[in-house]
Formats: C-alpha cells, structure tokens, sequence
C-alpha cells in the first residue's frame, strides 16, 4: 500500500499514471519522468527514456501476466526487426518518403542487433495475432526513426502505422517474424547441435561396440545385445529427428507476409508479397519465398467485450476479445505441461499463470460484457490515414451511422472521394 500512494504521489494522483508506474516498475523500466503518447484511445502516459508508444504501455497495463521471465522471446524481436527493415526497404519502392524509410531502416536495424531490447517489455500472453508486439516494434521504431531525424518521441513524425506498418497486419507481420526466427534457430543452434549430439553418439557405438550387456524390454532383463548396438538406436533416433526438422524447412520458408488482414492483401500493391519475401531472404541469406495462400479468417459479433486496446495495425477501429486470447494461451500452456508432465511437478510451473489469466480475465473482460443482439459487419480503409480513419470508424460505431455520415461529419473526405475509396470490390486483393 506504501508504495502504491508513493507511485500516486509522482503520478500527481492519476490511477491511470499510478499503474502505468506500477506494471512500469514490474518490468524494471522504473521512471520518474513521463511524456503523453497517443492512439485511437486517447492520451497515455509513457516512461520518457522508453521508446514505446501508446498501444504497448496499454499492453503493460491489461496483460499483467507471467512477469518477467515470460516476455516475448529475443529471435521474434530480432525478426521484427529484419522485416520491418525489409518492408521500407520495399515500400520506398513503391512511395514510400525516403528519408523516412531510410530512418525507418536504421532503426530497425537496431532491433535486428539486439541494440533495443529493453524497449520491448510485453508478455507472450496477450492477443492471438501478436497485434500488440507488432505495435511494439511499428512504436519503437518509428520514434526511433524520429530521433534520426531530428524529432521528438511520441510526436508520429514518424507514424508506427501509416509508415512503420504501411502495407502490414498482425495478422502477416507476426506469422512471418515467428517464421524467420524459428528459420534462423533452426538453421544457426538446432541443427549444428542436433549434428554434434550425432556424431558422439556414432562416436559411442563404435567405442562400445565390443562391450556385450543384458538387454531388456518392458524394464525387464531379456536377451543380450552390445552396449555399441544399444546407442546405435540412439543413434539413429538423432539422425531421423535431423531430417525431420530439415523437412519443416521448406514450409517454414514460406512466408505470410504481404496477405495482410485476412489473406487477401488488402492495402498492399501487386508484386509487394514477392518482393518483401525475397528482401527478407536477402538479409537473412536463407530460401525465404512469399507463400502460396495465406486463407481469410472471419467471425461473428454476439456479443459486445469491453474496449482495452486498439486490436488491429492495418483496421482502424478495430477492437479484438484479448483478454479471451491470452486466457486461451495460458489455458493452452497449462494443458501441455498436463500432459507433458504428468509423471512430475511440471504442472506447478502453470498454477501462477492461470491464476493471473483468470484474475486478468475477470478484471479486464467478464466485468464489462454486454450483449449485442445485432451482428455489425464494418468495412474499413487505410487511404485517410490509420488515425482519422479509427475516428471515422469509432464515430460510425457510437452514434450509429454509417462509415460516409461519420466521414462526412468529422469532415475526413467529401461524398465523392469516399464513394470512390470505399468500393468493397477493390478490397480483395492488392491494388495495382
């Protein structure tokens, strides 16, 4: 309790602040000093010496989850890095301001090296699609790249979405950075000591090979064997594991980037998919190519889930159940320490992450529940700008107009230039 009214004090009394102070500190990012960032949910206070935005502070604050030895592994947090660097490579070409995408470069070339990890806090428990990693990096670095440039943070001189995320999804960026750092640990750690543990064991059956002991099955003693023919199995076990893994290696080539929200590439432009797979494979000099269908996703609207966070990089507006999604991971967690433990104490390790989903859960979801006894089915853009289109879409949703009333009314785009944006035929695919 001391500490929290200590917190409240340097926060001038804001419980918003206070927690941000409060889950802050959990993480070791402890500060005294704030600045104001912003997403579609309004102002937030963030740590002045982080490099994160409004979207990972909400993070921090809704997913108290796990602590700190369950936040997102170093390899994803490379990988963001190598593909974000990749995707303003691409998108330059395609008019993207170069200035900012050299920036944009720069800074994710820290990532890459590892340079920024300390500005990447959040916890593996938080949304199916790793929307809220992916915003981690697009804030990173976009306010990185704006110290480049001679900006301040939080200012979107660089934008994490229109710039950092431009022609990206959650739903393509995370699939395809979980794709090149389980590539690159692969082909870097796996294999090479998988080889290693090979050749010992082949070097074990030839030592053993003339040492003749009793052999058995189901724990009892049967006929003899030599101890050199017993490691030959294992042996072997170890050589057909190597080609196993080797055989996921052209799938795992296969990246999603370039689909975007469900699949389709909407609001990406033709050849963009080829194009990014072959820059990716260019930094990591591994085979990576675009893959052949990313397959849509859909969903119903039952029922109304309290507003957290923004759920979506590319959809403005867009709010996804994840409190349900990280209840499900820790669920998921829990049931493969069952089973994988079910001889030992493994189990145990789940019980603090369960209880945390669940009081998360509780807090952040259940509480707020409403039905909604109407299915709502919005269509969104990106042309206006992530931003005024997430105004548009939350000013549609509140007062129950339609996507043209809100535009119209919050003065975004004349009747003419959204009937000739909004056109649903020309968002399922990539335009030219």
């Amino acid at each position: 309790m001391a500490m929290v009214q200590a917190y409240r004090r340097i926060s001038g009394g804001s419980p918003i602040v206070a927690d941000s102070l409060r889950f802050t500190t959990c993480w070791r990012h402890f500060s005294t000093s704030f600045r104001e960032e912003r997403d579609t949910f309004g102002p937030i206070q963030v740590p002045s010496d982080k490099l994160w935005g409004a979207q990972t502070q909400r993070s921090l604050q809704n997913f108290e989850i796990g602590g700190d030895r369950e936040r997102m592994p170093e390899p994803i947090i490379r990988s963001f890095g190598i593909l974000k660097k990749c995707a303003a490579k691409v998108n330059m070409e395609y008019g993207l301001d170069p200035s900012i995408g050299k920036a944009i470069m720069q800074a994710a070339q820290e990532v890459a090296e590892g340079k920024l990890n300390d500005h990447f806090p959040l916890v593996i428990w938080q949304t199916g699609s790793g929307t809220q990693s992916n915003m981690n990096a697009n804030e990173v670095i976009a306010n990185r790249a704006a110290e480049i440039l001679g900006h301040k943070r939080g200012g979107k001189f660089v934008h994490p979405n229109d710039h950092v995320n431009r022609s990206q999804s959650s739903n393509d960026t995370f699939p395809t950075v979980m794709h090149i750092a389980a590539a690159t640990e692969i082909n870097s750690r796996l294999i090479p000591k998988l080889k290693q543990l090979h050749t010992s064991l082949q070097a074990k059956t030839t030592e053993f090979s003339d040492i003749v002991k009793i052999g058995r099955t189901h724990t009892q003693d049967a006929t003899p064997l030599t101890l050199g023919q017993e490691f030959s199995g294992y042996t072997t076990q170890v050589k057909y594991g190597i080609e196993r893994v080797m055989c996921t290696l052209p799938r795992m080539y296969q990246l999603a980037q370039g689909g975007t929200a469900v699949g389709t590439g909407l609001n990406t432009k033709k050849g963009f998919d080829v194009k990014i797979a072959a820059a990716v494979a260019d930094e990591t000099r591994l085979p990576f190519v675009t893959a052949e269908n990313n397959g849509p996703r859909c969903g119903l609207g039952e029922l109304i889930l309290p507003e957290n966070e923004p759920g979506s990089s590319i959809m403005p507006g867009k709010v996804n159940p994840t409190q349900c999604e990280a209840l499900t991971m820790a669920i998921g967690n829990h049931v493969a320490l069952t089973v994988g433990g079910s001889n030992g104490h493994f189990e145990l390790n789940s019980i603090r992450l369960l209880a945390d989903a669940s009081a998360s859960f509780e807090k952040n979801c259940v509480r707020g529940i409403q039905a909604n006894r109407d299915r709502i089915s919005k269509l969104l853009h990106e042309k206006i700008g992530y931003d005024n289109a997430a105004a548009v879409a939350k000013t549609a949703h509140k007062e129950g107009s339609t996507l043209k009333e809100a535009a119209l009314k919050l003065g975004v785009l004349t009747s003419e230039e959204f009937d000739q944006l909004v056109v649903p035929e020309k968002m399922i695919g990539p335009s030219d």
